[in-house]
C-alpha cells in the first residue's frame, strides 16, 4: 500500500514538475513574443497620424470662403484649444484610467469579460481611449479577430512612440460624431454652433456621449437618449472628481440650443477665385491633389469679401441678363500684388472658364501706356509731337504695306502731342512711335512689365494685336502704379498644414523695374483719357464715364472687333476689365462695347469708397509745368487751355506757345501755319519720313 502511494506521489510529482516547466516555457515564449512585438513596433517607428481633414481658405479678414472634404467635416484642433470639460468628459466615460494604462486596461477588460459571460452576450466594451484611436485611423470597424489583433499592434505602436496628450489630441480629433462630423471642433460647430474650444460643461457632456452611437445618442435623433447618456458621464466625471456634484446638477438642468447645421456647408464665394487657388497651391506650390483636398490646410488668401461683391453686384447690375457676353474682372493692390477681386465670367455653374486668368484676348490700345513707357525711355515726352494723318507703311521694299486706321477713320491731319495722342487713342502716333523705337522694344517692354505671353513683332503690334491675360494687364499697370516696382499676382498669402506649421508664405521684394520718374510721367498722362483739356480732333476716351469719377485715376480703354477693355489705377487699387464673346465674334451693339468702362468706374468707385481720395504724388527727378496741350509747348496767358503737365527733369518744353499772339493784322502764329506758314521740320521727320 505504502509502495503504491509512494509511485502516485511521484507520478503527481512528475506531471507538476513537468506542468511548470511547460509553464516556464510558455511564458518564456509569450514574454519573448511580447519583447518581440515591442521591439518591431519600436523598430517600426511611430506609425503616420494623418486623416484625410477638410482643408479651408480664407479671405484677408479671416472669413471661412471655401472649403474643401469628401463628406467628411474634419477640422484638426489642439488640445489646448479643446474645452476641458470635453476633455474631462471623454476620459470620464471612454477610458478613466487613461493616464495610468500602456494602451490596454487589464482591469477593465477582465471585468467586460466576466460581464458579457454572465449575460451570455456582448454587453460591455472595454477598448481605451489609445484603441479606439488606433481603430480610427487606420482599421475598419469590423469585427473579426485579425481586425483586433491589428488594433492591438496599432495600440502598441501609438503608446511607444506617441504622448498621452498628443493621443489623446488624436482621439478627440478622429471620433465619429455623426452627420458627417469627424473630430470634436466639427461636431461642436455642427451641433451648437461654436469652437470647441466654447464648449461648457452641459454641452460638452452631452457631445461626449454621442460616439457610443451617433444614429441613438445624437440629439437630433433622440434628445431623450442623449440627456440619458447626458446623465451617465456627468455622474462618471463626479467619480472622477472632474465635476461637483453641483455643477453636474446644474448642468443636467440646463437648456440647450442645438443647431444642427454645418457652418460652411454651402460656400459660393468668389468661386472663380477659389479654382484660383486650389491651381496656385497645385502649379506654383507643387502640393498633390489629395493633400489640396482632405491634407487640412488652412489657405490664407488675398480676397477682399467687400471687393469682390462689389464687383459681382456692378456686374450683375449692368450687364444685359439677355446678353451672352462674358467678363473677366481683376483688382489688385499695386504695391503688393495681392488679388482683391476676381471674377471669371458671369455664372461659375454655367461655365468654370476663368476669364480674368485663363483667357488670351487682344488688349487693343491698353498696349499704348506700356510702348509709350519705352518711348519715354528713349528720350520723347508728353509734348513730343508727331503727324496724324492716314498712313500707309511700306516694308519689303513695298512688297507689304500696312494702314492703321484711327476710330471712325477720323484724323487730326496736323501734329499732336503724344500726350493728346494717348488720350484720343490715335492708331496712327501709336504705330509711329512703334516703328521708330524698333518692333522688338515693345515686345521687350511688355517682357519687363511682367506679360509672359507671346508678342509677335508686327507693326499692329502697338495696337494690341497679340493676345493677353486681364491678370497680366493688370499686373502690368501696377507697375506703373507703384512707381515702377517689380510685383507679380498673388492670391494666397500663407498656408498651414493640420499640425498650424506654416508652410508656404508669400513674400514681398521690391525690385524697381522702371524709372520711377518716367513711371510718373506716364501714370499722370494716362490721367488725360478722362481731361477734356486734351479733346482735339476727337474726344478723349474717357469722357463717357469722367462725371462718374470722385477721385484722380490714371487709365486707358482699348478695343477691338472683338474685344473691350478698361484698365486703371489710383495709388491704392488697380483693375483691370475685359468684356466680349467666348467665340470671338464680333461686338456689334453700341451698349455692349460700354460694358467695360461703366463696370470699371462704378467697380474703383465701389471699392474705394470711405477711404481718403489720395492722389498720385510726383517723385524727385519729375517737374510739372502748364504747356497748351495742342502743341505741348510751355503756355502763356493768352492760351485759351493750358494743363499742368509732369515731364522727366531736364526734358520740359523751354519754347513758350505763340499760336494764340495777336498780330496787327488781326491773324496769329495758329492762322498763319492753316494758311500755308511752314515750320521747320522737327528731328523725327529725317528718321521718319512719313510723318
Amino acid at each position: 500500500m505504502e509502495i503504491v502511494t509512494n509511485q502516485r506521489f511521484r507520478k503527481t510529482v512528475k506531471y507538476l514538475r513537468a506542468l511548470i516547466i511547460m509553464g516556464l516555457i510558455a511564458f518564456s515564449i509569450m514574454v519573448l513574443f511580447l519583447i518581440g512585438i515591442i521591439t518591431y513596433a519600436k523598430i517600426l517607428g511611430p506609425p503616420l497620424l494623418t486623416v484625410p481633414q477638410s482643408t479651408l481658405i480664407y479671405a484677408d479678414d479671416g472669413t471661412i470662403i471655401g472649403e474643401s472634404h469628401s463628406g467628411q467635416k474634419r477640422y484638426w484642433v489642439n488640445l489646448d484649444e479643446i474645452s476641458p470639460y470635453l476633455v474631462d468628459a471623454a476620459i470620464a466615460i471612454e477610458d478613466r484610467n487613461f493616464y495610468e494604462h500602456h494602451g490596454f486596461d487589464y482591469k477593465r477588460i477582465g471585468g467586460a469579460v466576466l460581464a458579457d459571460i454572465k449575460a451570455m452576450a456582448k454587453v460591455q466594451g472595454a477598448s481605451t481611449i489609445s484603441q479606439q484611436y488606433a481603430r480610427n485611423l487606420y482599421l475598419e470597424h469590423d469585427k473579426t479577430w485579425k481586425r483586433k489583433l491589428n488594433e492591438a499592434f496599432y495600440t502598441i505602436r501609438l503608446e511607444l512612440n506617441y504622448s498621452k496628450e498628443e493621443i489623446l489630441e488624436g482621439y478627440l480629433n478622429t471620433i465619429y460624431y455623426g452627420y458627417g462630423a469627424y473630430g470634436v471642433q466639427a461636431a461642436s460647430q455642427f451641433y451648437f454652433g461654436k469652437d470647441a474650444s466654447g464648449l461648457t460643461l452641459a454641452e460638452a457632456s452631452m457631445l461626449a456621449g454621442i460616439p457610443k452611437g451617433p444614429s441613438i445618442y445624437s440629439p437630433l435623433a433622440s434628445m431623450e437618449k442623449a440627456r440619458q447618456r447626458q446623465q451617465i458621464i456627468l455622474t462618471a466625471m463626479e467619480k472622477n472628481g472632474t465635476a461637483s456634484k453641483e455643477d453636474a446638477a446644474q448642468a443636467e438642468k440646463e437648456e440647450l440650443t442645438i443647431i444642427g447645421k454645418h457652418p460652411h456647408n454651402m460656400l459660393v464665394t468668389a468661386p472663380y477665385f477659389q479654382d484660383a487657388v486650389r491651381q496656385a497651391l497645385k502649379y506654383d506650390l507643387q502640393l498633390d491633389e489629395r493633400t489640396i483636398e482632405l491634407g487640412g490646410l488652412k489657405v490664407y488668401t488675398t480676397l477682399d469679401l467687400r471687393q469682390q461683391e462689389m464687383a459681382e453686384k456692378t456686374m450683375a447690375s449692368l450687364i444685359d441678363k439677355e446678353s451672352d457676353i462674358q467678363v473677366g474682372l481683376i483688382a489688385m493692390d499695386p504695391k503688393t500684388g495681392h488679388v482683391k477681386a476676381m471674377i471669371g465670367g458671369r455664372d461659375y455653374e454655367e461655365s468654370p472658364f476663368n476669364r480674368a486668368i485663363q483667357a488670351v484676348r487682344q488688349p487693343g490700345s491698353t498696349m499704348k501706356p506700356l510702348l509709350y513707357y519705352a518711348a519715354l525711355e528713349q528720350g520723347f515726352t508728353p509734348s513730343t509731337e508727331m503727324r496724324s494723318e492716314e498712313t500707309t507703311f511700306f516694308f519689303d521694299d513695298h512688297r507689304t504695306q500696312y494702314t492703321p486706321h484711327n476710330f471712325n477713320n477720323k484724323y487730326a491731319n496736323d501734329d499732336i502731342t503724344m500726350a493728346q495722342a494717348l488720350a484720343v487713342s490715335d492708331n496712327v502716333y501709336a504705330v509711329k512711335t512703334h516703328l521708330f523705337l524698333g518692333e522688338d522694344t515693345l515686345v521687350k517692354t511688355a517682357k519687363r512689365f511682367g506679360i509672359q505671353s507671346k508678342m509677335e513683332q508686327v507693326p499692329s503690334l502697338a495696337l494690341g494685336t497679340s493676345g493677353v491675360k486681364v491678370i497680366e494687364m493688370a499686373n502690368a499697370y501696377s507697375l506703373l502704379a507703384n512707381g515702377g516696382k517689380k510685383v507679380h499676382p498673388i492670391m494666397i498669402k500663407r498656408v498651414e498644414n493640420h499640425k498650424g506649421e506654416v508652410i508656404y508664405e508669400s513674400e514681398n521684394k521690391p525690385e524697381a523695374v522702371l524709372r520711377p520718374d518716367l513711371a510718373f510721367v506716364m501714370t499722370h498722362m494716362m490721367t488725360g483719357m478722362f481731361d477734356k483739356k486734351l479733346n482735339g480732333y476727337a474726344t478723349v476716351t474717357g469722357s463717357t464715364i469722367a462725371g462718374e469719377m470722385t477721385r484722380t485715376y490714371a487709365g486707358k480703354s482699348g478695343s477691338t472687333n472683338s474685344d473691350s477693355w478698361m484698365i486703371g489705377y489710383s495709388p491704392r487699387l488697380v483693375s483691370a476689365v475685359w468684356t466680349g464673346y467666348d467665340n470671338g465674334r464680333t461686338i456689334e451693339l453700341i451698349s455692349d462695347k460700354t460694358y467695360a468702362k461703366n463696370i470699371w468706374v462704378q467697380f474703383m468707385e465701389k471699392a474705394l469708397a470711405g477711404t481718403s481720395a489720395k492722389s498720385f504724388k510726383a517723385p524727385k527727378g519729375t517737374i510739372g509745368v502748364y504747356v497748351n496741350p495742342e502743341n505741348g509747348k510751355l503756355a502763356t496767358d493768352d492760351c485759351p487751355v493750358k494743363r499742368f503737365t509732369y515731364f522727366a527733369k531736364g526734358t520740359e518744353p523751354t519754347e513758350y506757345c505763340t499760336d494764340h499772339l495777336t498780330d496787327e493784322d488781326g491773324s496769329n502764329a495758329k492762322t498763319k501755319k492753316k494758311n500755308g506758314d511752314k515750320q521747320q521740320n522737327p528731328w523725327y521727320k529725317k528718321i521718319l519720313p512719313w510723318t
